[in-house]
């Protein structure tokens, strides 16, 4: 009798085959395509279509890149442009009309009292080599090696940014407390959490005897991002630029994330008035495309030729791409809508915490907004008064979005801040349908059994 030989296994479907030679071949290393396992082909505006034809709202954004969402009409037209005009497309830092007119756009949006005064530096492509390049410009200006940073704070992976970030061990960076009204630091929160952060600050400087090297910058986020969306108080802000301006401090603001009408203003400093020393930009300026600069006082403008450089400081369609998309949020007011809309969301995904206790806070500043999530039936930890955050439950909120075709990040000390950074082309109608999504995921996650962390875990 002959034996029959077994069928043939089915191919896998195509973006089966991609995922399975990207989880061999890739890093491990490799981030957001553990969480987010699609393959997207196509995409505009909110929306991404994958290969297996499933279409999804992206509340990513490349991590807050995409201002005008995912292939914008201006911008594609901008790089063609470039592409059609026979323009060179590398020319390190040599001057360019495409160069010149990126940076007087720039330019025009930022505060006029620091622009009136200001110089620009080209740096590498992403935004931590312009926070290495903030670190050389005011240690080469002042003399002094020290940094002040903050807990909680995020600002890059090269080395002298991750020192400067909040999980940084053994470096030379002195860290100060970053006011937050859900997790004070001291247990207060409000005003009174964010004064007492800011006299924590002026002591450490003041006192001769704090161990703190003399410092030559200090870098702050007006909003931390990844950091759980805890945004600045503006007094506080004000505090700081006080403080640092009185002991000659040069203040590094970095607006990678913030910038470009993220916040509900063009720039987040302009929410608290203040002017920076250095802004550290990148994400939104290019476009979608891969630009980073730092604008600063040209008082500071003391290093010499060549102290920063790199290959991909000339990225021509970067620069026509973030022109573009600059003078599109200033023209069409996306900044102000930004906010406008982002207060919506914030009340109505406040409401939530009703029906869900897992909610445990939810904040942000115009269309950067974090919901925390939390383990409403485990005791605080230590001297708190809030139930610890959840991990595994963020997790699966965030399959349960991704099931129903929303895109969205985790964040926070322990990732359970669900983040949400959609383009600001965002419609009232989509706002609707990311809040809806983000409901329904959250009683499917509530619904949905999942093993809890001894609170002694987090750490």
């Amino acid at each position: 009798m002959a034996v029959t030989e077994p069928a043939p296994a089915p191919p896998l479907p195509a973006h089966e085959g991609i995922l399975r030679r990207q989880s061999s071949r890739e890093s491990a290393a490799r981030t957001y395509a553990r969480s987010l396992p699609i393959v997207p082909v196509r995409a505009r505006g909110l929306t991404i279509e994958g290969a297996d034809g499933r279409r999804y709202l992206d509340c990513l954004s490349g991590a807050g890149t995409l201002a005008l969402g995912h292939n914008h009409p201006v911008v594609l037209e901008a790089i063609k442009r470039v592409l059609d005009s026979g323009a060179p497309l590398h020319v390190l830092d040599l001057a360019t009309p495409v160069k010149d007119a990126f940076v007087t756009e720039l330019f025009s949006t930022l505060p006029r009292e620091f622009a009136d005064n200001a110089r620009v530096q080209f740096c590498g492509p992403a935004g931590t080599d312009a926070v290495e390049a903030a670190f050389k410009l005011v240690r080469a200006a002042t003399g002094r090696s020290g940094l002040l940073a903050f807990t909680g704070a995020y600002h890059g992976m090269t080395t002298g940014a991750l020192a400067a970030s909040g999980g940084a061990e053994d470096v030379r960076v002195t860290r100060l407390p970053f006011p937050q009204d859900y997790r004070c630091p001291f247990g207060i929160g409000g005003e009174a959490g964010a004064r007492t952060a800011a006299h924590w600050t002026e002591n450490l400087l003041d006192d001769p005897k704090s161990g703190t090297p003399a410092p030559a910058g200090m870098i702050l986020e007006p909003v931390q991002g990844e950091g759980g969306v805890n945004p600045a108080p503006d007094g506080w802000m004000r505090r700081m630029r006080e403080i640092t301006e009185t002991r000659s401090i040069p203040l590094i603001a970095d607006e990678v994330q913030t910038g470009v009408g993220r916040t509900g203003a063009f720039w987040a400093v302009e929410h608290s008035g203040i002017v920076p020393d250095v802004m550290v930009l990148s994400k939104a300026i290019g476009g979608s495309l891969p630009l980073a600069v730092i604008v600063y006082r040209s008082e500071l403008d003391t290093w010499q030729p060549g102290a920063h450089a790199g290959t991909f400081r000339g990225n021509q369609l970067a620069m026509a791409a973030g022109t573009a998309t600059l003078a599109y949020v200033r023209e069409n007011g996306l900044a102000e809508r930004a906010g406008v809309l982002g207060g919506r969301m914030l009340v109505s995904l406040r409401s939530l915490a009703a029906d869900h206790p897992c909610v445990g806070d939810v904040r942000g500043r115009g269309l950067m907004i974090g919901v925390e999530i939390v383990d409403p039936e485990a005791r605080p930890q230590g001297t708190g008064t809030e139930p610890p955050p959840d991990p595994v439950l963020a997790a699966a909120v965030q399959q349960e979005c991704l099931s129903r075709g929303l895109i969205v990040e985790l964040g926070g000390r322990y990732s359970t801040v669900v983040r949400l950074l959609p383009p600001l082309t965002l419609t009232d109608e989509q706002a609707t349908a990311v809040v809806d999504r983000l409901a329904d995921a959250l009683a499917a996650a509530e619904r949905s059994p999942h093993r809890r962390l001894p609170t002694g875990s987090l750490r």
